[in-house]
């Protein structure tokens, strides 16, 4: 296609994004999932919303390929449904979209003053962040991500101290104290409306939270597993953030590191599958609310080579990157204090 049919195009998938984030929020598509075909009242009906806007919701689903329609009754393909729903579901970071829409006009401030937007600005980020945590961190530990440290779960069934700095809602650690109640874990943000939640819907006695900026000090050689998830580059100042949990690990303590996929250069991310999205939301977020803060703004784009300098700087001894088979956003990487 030519540009001018690229524009269109892209045009046309931005509003199917919001409207997909409209209904996987008002519970469309878990309603339409298995449901015969039928018309925007007996949708409506079932699903407890408003007939007038779930009919015009329906043209734009109609009109993006997303459902069918025939005679004037509506159907969501199965094939569809699987991607929209469950376990699997990749309707969710829809919402990262209308969230970034949010702040437009104070990142056009930033771009002609400089600054950034702070956290505050964001109503909604903890709640997707949350819901993105649940279902591709805390759902994967098991069968993805603790595997990747060789003995790791065997010691956290004998018992260990965990902390995971920038916990946000807490859904991993939550996750974690279950699965393994020998285990002390804590998590720490610098979000007082995040630890709240987190405390309020904790369910295990064996995991604590508290609100404090992620450089306060870990009190030294305490931890057998640090973590962060997505965490490091929206710090205002990472590098003291990883010395700082270089000081918390143990001797043969381990860091696990998840941070988003991509290089450290814009010509090392062409044809990356999320490139795009991936750059939107560092400008509009990740980098701004570091920037917010007086910080380097690394964004979340920093990419591995950067990432391997700044663990370098910080003193750890060995750092290895892992990728796993369903996760097209992320790098893991394996990092110790000292060598084995």
């Amino acid at each position: 296609m030519d540009f001018s049919q690229r524009l269109l195009q892209a045009y046309n998938d931005a509003a199917l994004t919001l409207m997909i984030s409209v209904g996987h929020q008002v519970g469309l598509f878990v309603t339409m999932r298995g449901m015969a075909p039928a018309s925007s009242a007996e949708i409506a009906v079932a699903a407890k919303l408003n007939e007038r806007y779930v009919r015009e919701w329906l043209g734009a689903m109609v009109t993006g390929g997303v459902v069918m329609v025939a005679d004037g009754r509506y159907q969501l393909p199965e094939e569809h449904a699987a991607c929209l729903t469950g376990a699997a579901s990749m309707a969710g970071p829809s919402q990262y979209i209308a969230e970034m829409g949010r702040v437009e006009q104070l990142i056009v401030h930033c771009f002609r003053e400089g600054g950034g937007v702070p956290y505050e600005k964001y109503p909604r980020f903890h709640d997707i962040m949350a819901e993105d945590s649940a279902q591709f961190v805390a759902g994967a530990l098991e069968a993805h991500i603790l595997p990747l440290v060789p003995g790791l779960v065997e010691r956290l069934r004998t018992g260990i101290r965990v902390v995971d700095v920038g916990c946000g809602r807490g859904m991993t650690m939550a996750r974690l104290a279950e699965l393994f109640p020998a285990s002390r874990f804590e998590g720490v943000d610098f979000s007082a409306e995040a630890i709240a939640y987190a405390r309020a819907h904790a369910r295990s006695g064996n995991v604590t939270y508290r609100a404090e900026d992620a450089k306060a000090p870990l009190a030294e050689g305490a931890y057998d597993f640090v973590t962060t998830f997505d965490a490091i580059h929206d710090q205002g100042r990472p590098l003291a953030v990883l010395r700082n949990i270089r000081r918390g690990l143990k001797a043969d303590g381990v860091y696990l590191m998840q941070e988003i996929r991509g290089s450290s250069h814009h010509h090392g991310d062409i044809g990356h599958p999320l490139g795009t999205l991936l750059y939107t939301i560092s400008c509009m977020h990740c980098m701004t609310v570091s920037l917010a803060q007086g910080g380097e703004g690394l964004g979340a784009m920093w990419g591995e080579e950067k990432t391997r300098e700044y663990l370098k700087r910080a003193g750890f001894a060995s750092v290895e990157k892992h990728e796993l088979a369903h996760d097209i956003q992320n790098y893991w990487y394996v990092v110790r204090k000292e060598l084995a």
